[in-house]
């Protein structure tokens, strides 16, 4: 069984950005931060800040819990035994709401992927342009009221596994751009 590096609890990082009055709940600030880290090698903590909550800053015990996750994020993007897992609602959760954050994280994340080095994802070439197209329709998910509540789990499941390997595999894949320079404009050819 695959461990999470990842130690943030959703509902923890979700009340943080509550009090923070952030731009984005927790899935959606998680997925823009896997979405610029993969784009940008010089991606901040503090652009991060920037780019999910008003003032750009946080209250210090805010701001400690936010360094922590972008920290975990980070590590485990880099990490070789793909550690990296998404920030979604606990499993007791609905499965609705469940959906609806995983959408969310993938708005996010290509949302990220955008602001950095990649400036049309989805052209991109190969399984990456690939991936990015798969995960922009992910962005639109929802439960099908037709199938039964273990059905939808078993999707449900399935596309968190998807997308968790395919935001490693873009890490791995856009390497390149992180290791270019950074310069207005720059993309990936």
């Amino acid at each position: 069984m695959r461990t999470s590096m990842i130690q943030a609890n959703y509902t923890d990082i979700q009340r943080v950005l509550t009090d923070e009055r952030a731009l984005a709940d927790a899935a959606e600030a998680h997925g823009t931060l896997a979405g610029a880290l993969c784009a940008g090698g010089g991606y901040r903590f503090e652009d991060w800040l920037h780019e999910i909550l008003p003032e750009g800053r946080a209250q210090p015990l805010g701001a400690a819990t936010l360094r922590e996750l972008y920290t975990e994020t980070a590590g485990s993007l880099r990490a070789p035994d793909m550690e990296f897992d998404l920030l979604l609602p606990e499993e007791a959760q609905a499965i609705d709401a469940r959906a609806t954050a995983l959408a969310q994280w993938c708005q996010g994340f290509l949302y990220g992927l955008g602001s950095g080095a990649v400036q049309d994802a989805g052209s991109l070439p190969g399984d990456v342009g690939e991936i990015v197209r798969d995960l922009t329709e992910i962005s639109r998910v929802g439960v099908d009221i037709a199938q039964t509540e273990e059905s939808n789990e078993n999707a449900y499941a399935e596309l968190v596994e998807f997308v968790r390997v395919s935001v490693q595999v873009i890490f791995e894949e856009l390497e390149p751009v992180r290791d270019q320079p950074s310069s207005p404009g720059a993309s990936l050819h």
